[in-house]
């Protein structure tokens, strides 16, 4: 399974993309709004950093409109991928859009029935989002098992994109059900590679090479 970071944050970016985790960036308005910097800006330094897929949502809520601009984002980098929300305008867009070879990205699917229209429109990725359907009491993961299934059945070629993610155990899950990606916060990633158990036998190493170095002494 390909890990993506979802944030706009260089720093974490590179702090991340160091240990050879990220195989792509997922970004939407509000993560990029945090950063205070121009949108154009952050997009093609992350591009800079991260040779897989970068996700850059258009903001336009009518197809044409969604087009025109995801025309413009895909000039700014080869690894761009243009995120189109999930609606009947959305769709119309991201079949115009398949058919041009720019690549999209259909966000917030909270069914089956959505993520399979996305990719008879030609999506490359789909993201369903399992933290907010946990939410209102439905089980994200269920949604990534059957989208995996559909997509199996049917020779569609578009990836799922687990997101939403909230805890490790999504993480792990997604895994289990067959997910292509998880889009992982980047607050979350440390809690990936890490374990109480772990730091107790580290902890329990020094202490022992220590008493191990006064005897020789």
């Amino acid at each position: 399974m390909k890990f993506f970071l979802d944030t706009a944050n260089v720093e974490e970016i590179k702090r991340i993309h160091s240990l050879g985790l990220v195989d792509g960036v997922t970004t939407n308005p509000t993560i990029i709004s945090r950063e205070g910097r121009n949108f154009e800006e952050v997009i093609k330094e992350i591009c800079s950093i991260v040779s897989g897929p970068v996700s850059a949502e258009v903001i336009s809520l009518d197809a044409e409109g969604m087009v025109k601009e995801a025309r413009e984002i895909a000039k700014w980098a080869d690894n761009i991928v243009v995120k189109i929300p999930m609606t009947e305008e959305g769709l119309k867009a991201t079949h115009i859009l398949s058919q041009e070879g720019i690549k999209t990205n259909v966000t917030l699917i909270f069914s089956v029935a959505q993520g399979l229209m996305a990719a008879k429109a030609g999506a490359t990725f789909i993201s369903p989002f399992l933290g907010r359907l946990d939410d209102i009491g439905t089980p994200g993961i269920k949604l990534i098992e059957d989208l995996r299934t559909v997509l199996n059945n049917y020779g569609l070629k578009a990836e799922i994109i687990a997101a939403s993610i909230r805890s490790l155990e999504h993480v792990e899950a997604t895994a289990k059900v067959g997910a292509h990606i998880a889009t992982i916060p980047g607050s979350l990633f440390p809690k990936l590679w890490s374990h109480p158990l772990t730091d107790n036998g580290i902890a329990q190493f020094m202490k022992d090479w220590e008493s191990f170095k006064k005897e020789e002494a």
